[in-house]
């Protein structure tokens, strides 16, 4: 019976002269007369503190006090997408390949050469540069060792080698018969020259 009675309307529908209190961030609520004086003080009081609550708003929600933003495309998955550079790119790609077999004139995985792991790398990253070191040692743009950034090429040994910089004074190399692609520390003074290849 109690169900019955909420359906068929047993609760009265407040009348027109019903109070209206409003709750800045929520909404509006209709509230019954005999409490008039209560929402009208309930009111001057959020009226007094407005910029206190929105204040408080934009910590609990930052997004609901922002400015509208121009839209722009969303990313496939919801977040934004990080345009990385030829470099980076390259390095991941790299990255892959840590614990390949170094083999002599080999270019692809399976086995790679110093120059055939940083040809193949950049060819993953959309970009072709020369096959060997000594001609990678005039690829890109030459760069200063204290600005060297992920995916910088690094001509080392007279021109005999080349490694890619992987960032903290490290390198990533396939670096000789009997070793595989690995990391290693950085030894500046073995640099012949060091590259940017840009997109």
């Amino acid at each position: 019976m109690g169900a019955a009675a909420v359906t068929t309307g047993a609760f009265p529908a407040l009348s027109a002269g019903a109070a209206t209190l409003n709750i800045p961030g929520v909404g509006n609520f209709d509230v019954p007369p005999e409490f008039d004086q209560q929402v009208t003080q309930a009111n001057q009081l959020l009226s007094d503190h407005a910029d206190d609550i929105k204040a408080a708003e934009a910590v609990v929600n930052p997004q609901a006090l922002a400015p509208a933003q121009v839209p722009t495309m969303p990313s496939l998955f919801g977040q934004p997408q990080v345009q990385n550079t030829a470099g980076e790119r390259a390095l991941d790609a790299a990255k892959s390949q840590i614990g390949t077999e170094y083999v002599w004139g080999g270019n692809r995985p399976g086995g790679f050469d110093c120059s055939g792991l940083t040809s193949w790398a950049y060819e993953q990253a959309g970009v072709d540069i020369p096959r060997t070191s000594f001609e990678q040692s005039n690829a890109g743009q030459p760069v200063a060792l204290d600005d060297l950034q992920p995916g910088d090429l690094l001509v080392t040994n007279g021109g005999g080698h080349v490694v890619m910089y992987a960032g903290d004074g490290q390198i990533l190399q396939a670096p000789q018969s009997g070793e595989t692609v690995s990391y290693a520390p950085l030894n500046t003074s073995d640099v012949v020259t060091a590259r940017r290849i840009v997109a």
